[in-house]
C-alpha cells in the first residue's frame, strides 16, 4: 500500500471542483480545502475526511481512497444544497484527473448523507467518492 498519492489526489479534486463552471455558478469560489478563519455563511463546499486502504495487486502498489466532500448551507431547506451536491457529483463522476504523483485509475460516487445540523441551524450533505490510485 502507498499513501504517497493522497496529497496529489486532494489537490487534483480541489482544482477540478474550482474549475467546474456549473458548480461555480452555484457557489462561486466558496470551495475550501482549508476553511478560512472565522465563521462562514451562505452555501459552501468543503473537502473533508478521507479513508484509505491498500489496493495493491500484482501490477504494483495502489490504494483505495474514500473521500468525503461536504456541502454546507445556512439556507432554509435542502433544495439549494442538493443542487450543489448534484453539480459536484456531475463534475466528479468518472472524472479523469491528472495527479502530480501517482495515477488515478477511476473515480466513483459511493454514497451521500443529508442531514440538518441542529446546533448550527444548517443543512449538510456529505458525498463520498471512491478513488482508485496507483502509486
Amino acid at each position: 500500500m502507498s499513501y504517497a498519492a493522497a496529497g496529489a489526489l486532494q489537490a487534483a479534486l480541489y482544482q477540478h471542483l474550482l474549475a467546474d463552471v456549473a458548480l461555480g455558478a452555484l457557489v462561486g469560489p466558496a470551495i475550501y480545502d482549508a476553511m478560512p478563519p472565522g465563521p462562514v455563511s451562505g452555501t459552501y463546499v468543503s473537502l473533508g475526511p478521507e479513508e484509505v486502504v491498500d489496493a495493491s495487486d500484482q501490477s504494483g502498489a495502489g490504494a483505495r481512497h474514500d473521500v468525503v466532500i461536504s456541502v454546507i448551507t445556512d439556507a432554509a431547506g435542502f433544495a439549494g444544497a442538493k443542487a450543489v451536491a448534484a453539480a459536484i457529483s456531475d463534475a466528479l463522476e468518472g472524472a479523469r484527473l491528472t495527479l502530480a504523483r501517482g495515477h488515478l485509475v477511476g473515480l466513483w460516487f459511493v454514497r451521500a448523507r443529508a442531514r440538518r445540523v441542529e446546533k448550527a441551524d444548517a443543512r449538510r450533505i456529505d458525498l463520498t467518492f471512491r478513488a482508485r490510485v496507483e502509486a
